[in-house]
């Protein structure tokens, strides 16, 4: 293979690979953080290390190695570094190959074999794959069939939002390109530029906001109004009181009064949350102010549309997890691997509880994004860990690990081929797959759900509210977990708690110090005691 037609399109400008294997080798290997594939001698061995007691110390395995052969070779393998004899080893041409198609989200082969960007390559960084999934959801039906399945899935929720629908500009929206700072003017690029700052990095948070818009432009066109920029405030308020007034049971998928379950049984519909309403209300406003503070409306129409502060203040958080629960999961965790269950996978287990366990993130907090290099895992000078994520609007959070989440981090590591700790300039997902090089926000919530599921089987024979409670939760119910510890169980302040989880809003966290009205209870009986 010629390294040279494959592109490295994580570079400003994108650039093509060296021609030569071993530069493109060295080049993988300082582009993802990790060895790709070296070849050892008892000569390189001495020329890297001061002496043959700290070669020794330092590269164990390939010392073993070449005690008995000539040559030894290392390299990376599905996400685990490999320390084989020479002879044993793939060729170089394979590992490159390998490296790069685990990494296909970054680098892309040329088609005609010379060194130029494609076009998909050459766009703007606004044109990300997310960019893209909207751009196919905001398109007319008949322009789908030359996109994957899931942006036709995006269409089928968004159906009445079509591009000839979207594609003009109200009277609100700013003629001067000197202001409008988003540099386009019709709702259509407006839209998607909203959706992907704002709810691109959740599949959870852009499949709600997707349905709210569409909500939206189905009432627009109900009463013959549009587009979204020249909607007056007279206008919104009636929207307001059309979502509020919407019968009180949530919209179903299907016709008739039942909904097929998964298994097959029918459901009856369910009453509709008071937070429906307040939120398509939200993303409402949210659209609006987003578009007014990058210039693209002169006005905003939908100010103190919803009532996002009361909301937030009225919010209590219902899926926390009793510590006899967490405790069952805890004893799993500290368990011997349940049988069929291979070491490394059971290792990669423990290390993704112990993360949303004792980390208090997100689900999709988690997940790898190779553009970002995120999440990661440094390590201080004394010994302290500490996660990096990206989390909703964007937003970095170091999050320090307690010592009770290092074991098992330590062991999957080994498992990996790497050393215990991150090295200071490491750039690896800190999940691997077996498949590719990171596990998907799925494999990382059934990994939870696995845990969860072995747990019930310490349950207490008749105890039917624990085993509810199990086959119920989710990693989420982790996150409020950590959330109720730090607030009600430690008094930790609210700032301190809230810049941990990384809440927008200070009274979100604090809907936590609610949620446990006997702590209330006794925190009264302290502050008035009987004479």
């Amino acid at each position: 293979m010629n390294p040279s037609c494959w592109i490295d399109t994580a570079t400003s400008p994108p650039q093509p690979l060296p021609d030569s294997l071993g530069a493109a080798l060295d080049y993988l290997a300082g582009a993802t953080g990790h060895p790709v594939y070296t070849r050892w001698t008892l000569s390189r061995l001495k020329r890297g290390c001061p002496s043959l007691a700290d070669a020794k110390r330092e590269h164990p395995a390939v010392f073993a190695l070449l005690l008995e052969h000539e040559a030894a070779v290392e390299y990376w393998d599905r996400g685990r570094l490999q320390i084989v004899a020479a002879e044993d080893a793939p060729p170089p041409e394979t590992i490159l190959e390998r490296t790069l198609h685990q990494h296909r989200r970054r680098f892309h082969e040329v088609a005609d074999g010379t060194a130029q960007v494609p076009a998909s390559t050459a766009a703007t960084p606004a044109a990300t794959a997310t960019t893209a999934v909207w751009l196919a959801a905001l398109e007319p039906p008949a322009t789908l069939a030359a996109h994957d399945a899931h942006a036709t899935r995006v269409n089928s929720v968004t159906s009445a939002a079509t591009s000839g629908w979207l594609a003009r500009a109200g009277r609100f929206v700013n003629p001067s390109m000197v202001t409008n700072t988003l540099g386009v003017a019709d709702d259509a690029q407006a839209v998607i530029l909203f959706l992907r700052d704002r709810a691109g990095r959740s599949p959870h948070t852009r499949r709600a906001y997707l349905a709210d818009l569409r909500r939206l432009i189905a009432w627009c066109e109900r009463e013959k109004l549009g587009p979204l920029s020249d909607l007056t405030r007279h206008d919104l308020l009636a929207y307001r009181r059309e979502v509020e007034q919407a019968p009180a049971t949530r919209e179903l998928r299907s016709a008739g009064t039942c909904h097929p379950a998964r298994h097959g049984r029918p459901v009856a519909p369910r009453e509709r949350s008071a937070a429906v309403p307040a939120r398509a209300l939200a993303v409402v406003s949210s659209l609006f102010r987003y578009w007014l503070k990058t210039g693209y409306l002169i006005a905003n129409p939908a100010a103190d549309l919803s009532g996002g502060g009361a909301a937030r203040a009225a919010w209590t958080p219902k899926r926390i997890m009793p510590a006899g629960v967490i405790a069952l999961c805890d004893a799993v965790i500290a368990g011997a691997a349940p049988a069929g269950v291979a070491p490394p996978v059971w290792a990669r287990r423990c290390a993704i509880w112990s993360l949303y366990r004792y980390g208090g993130v997100r689900l999709a907090e988690l997940v790898w994004s190779e553009s970002t290099g995120l999440p990661r895992l440094d390590v201080e000078a004394g010994g302290n860990w500490t996660l990096h994520v990206l989390g909703k609007g964007n937003r970095l959070r170091a999050i320090p690990l307690p010592a009770v989440c290092l074991p098992p981090l330590r062991t999957y590591r080994l498992f990996r081929g790497l050393t215990p700790e991150p090295g200071a300039f490491e750039r690896l997902p800190p999940i691997h797959s077996e498949k590719r090089d990171a596990l998907g926000a799925s494999g990382l919530y059934d990994e939870v759900k696995a845990v969860f599921h072995a747990a019930e089987a310490r349950v207490a024979p008749g105890d039917s509210v624990t085993l509810a409670l199990l086959r119920a939760a989710s990693t989420h119910w982790l996150r409020h977990g950590y959330a109720h510890t730090l607030v009600v169980d430690h008094a930790v302040p609210l700032p301190v708690a809230q810049q941990l989880l990384g809440h927008a809003s200070v009274q979100t966290t604090a809907a936590y110090a609610k949620s446990d009205l006997a702590r209330a209870r006794a925190f009264v009986e302290g502050s008035f005691p009987r004479p």
